[in-house]
């Protein structure tokens, strides 16, 4: 997988029927959840009798953009996967798991989630389904909250909203500070998520906050100074919302070059609400993603093809506020590489499923199953330009989301089922039967 390329549209593939004896489904209800921080095991595993393996290699299996390996097995040696193809021809293990004619697919990578907050807006969502129009400006009830929680509430928020998306297979994840907005406020929030995950990104350019209100070049001014100072030490991504209420175009060159010179790599939220200078800037200033891209002119479509730019879409949104969904489909056949996340939030979009993100693409975004599953695993680990995620060949980590299903193609076939039956992260097994 190439960052910047997308995949040919895939094909797709026959179903085995599943097999699983009871044994094998006893064995994996009686397993450990896997915790974020769960140390991997140094003995070699080879999962065996696993009906489909998305593989993400083209070179594997069928030879589409997923690799799909029929009748396969992987081997895992530590945190890594060491060796997938046909189980007639795997090598010996130390332990042997059965998959039961299962599925199996590469964790989920979510590039795009805010998961440091506090507070609810539960009457915001159902005044929005009422018929209020979504608008940047809801932003602000969070960020109330948050300023008042304690590290505490915040921490617990982050570790209860991890292990809910790691039930859904959500092996790697990004999230961003945001809901602070000063400079104590957004560094605490870094320092919270870098607990959690290497992929952590500096929003402090959210809003403009309500203390800043009439003095927003004051602000940016505070964004790209002090805070910048406070945040950069705990951040790998810095980030922007472009957008008509938050920040224009000229704000957020200003703010994402001086991310960059703290050695902060650029990531924007462009072109959600309406059509703006997001995308644009995010080629110019060769972000790894452009976060939304719902509202798209010809030129916007152009530069993303022609840059290494992904075009993250996150149908979440679109969901929860009833707006128009991104063309996928228009990106897609432009030659643009496509990433789906779930953009998790109090706001817009407060769902931790990629499951529900890829039945959404494929049901009204114009995906086929295959481009949806390779959008959410190796278009995922693209917007965070990864190549040891998102895909299952030797060298990568073993992250694998096994189904309760023999295909792939079942999460969007089945929607809103809880499909995802266990997980293997960093090498450790788990299956996900609750909260913690």
């Amino acid at each position: 997988m190439t960052p910047g390329r997308p995949p040919a549209r895939p094909g797709s593939a026959p179903e085995p029927d599943p097999t699983a004896d009871q044994a094998t489904k006893d064995a994996m209800s009686n397993a450990t959840t896997v915790s974020p921080a769960h140390s991997a095991s140094t003995a070699s595993t080879l999962i065996t009798n696993i009906a489909a393996l998305v593989t993400n290699d083209p070179s594997s299996g069928d030879g589409s953009p997923l690799g799909l390996v029929q009748d396969a097995a992987v081997a895992i040696e530590g945190d890594r996967v060491v060796w997938t193809g046909d189980q007639s021809k795997a090598p010996a293990t130390d332990n042997r798991i059965d998959a039961g004619g299962r599925a199996v697919l590469p964790g989920f990578v979510d590039s795009h989630s805010h998961l440091v907050f506090a507070g609810d807006r539960t009457q915001e969502f159902n005044a929005r389904m009422s018929g209020r129009p979504y608008s940047a400006g809801g932003i602000r009830t969070t960020v109330a909250a948050t300023r008042a929680a304690s590290d505490e509430e915040l921490e617990a928020n982050v570790t209860r909203y991890l292990a809910e998306a790691l039930r859904q297979g959500t092996t790697t994840f990004e999230t961003k500070s945001g809901y602070g907005l000063t400079v104590e406020d957004e560094a605490r929030a870094l320092r919270i998520a870098a607990a959690h995950t290497d992929e952590v990104t500096y929003l402090g350019a959210h809003i403009v906050p309500p203390d800043h209100a009439e003095d927003p070049a004051g602000y940016v001014a505070l964004v790209t100074g002090e805070m910048l100072d406070a945040c950069a030490p705990h951040a790998r991504w810095i980030d922007v919302f472009c957008e008509k209420g938050a920040f224009d175009g000229d704000q957020a060159r200003a703010i994402l070059t001086a991310g960059k010179a703290k050695g902060l790599h650029p990531r924007i939220h462009a072109n959600q609400l309406s059509y703006g200078p997001g995308v644009q800037l995010a080629v110019e200033l060769d972000a790894a993603s452009a976060d939304h891209c719902t509202h798209l002119t010809d030129a916007d479509v152009d530069a993303l093809a022609g840059g290494r730019t992904v075009a993250t879409l996150l149908p979440g949104a679109e969901f929860s506020t009833r707006a128009a969904w991104p063309d996928a489909r228009r990106l897609l056949d432009a030659g643009v590489t496509v990433a789906l996340s779930t953009d998790c939030n109090p706001g817009s979009s407060f769902t931790s499923s990629v499951p529900f993100c890829i039945a959404l693409a494929v049901r009204d975004m114009g995906m086929t199953p295959d481009e949806a599953v390779w959008s959410a695993t190796a278009g995922g680990a693209a917007a965070l330009r990864r190549d040891d995620v998102g895909r299952l060949t030797p060298g990568a980590y073993a992250d694998l989301t096994l189904l309760d299903a023999p295909s792939h193609v079942h999460l969007a076939y089945r929607p809103g089922v809880p499909l995802v039956s266990g997980v293997w992260r960093r090498g450790a097994r788990g299956v996900i039967t609750g909260p913690r």
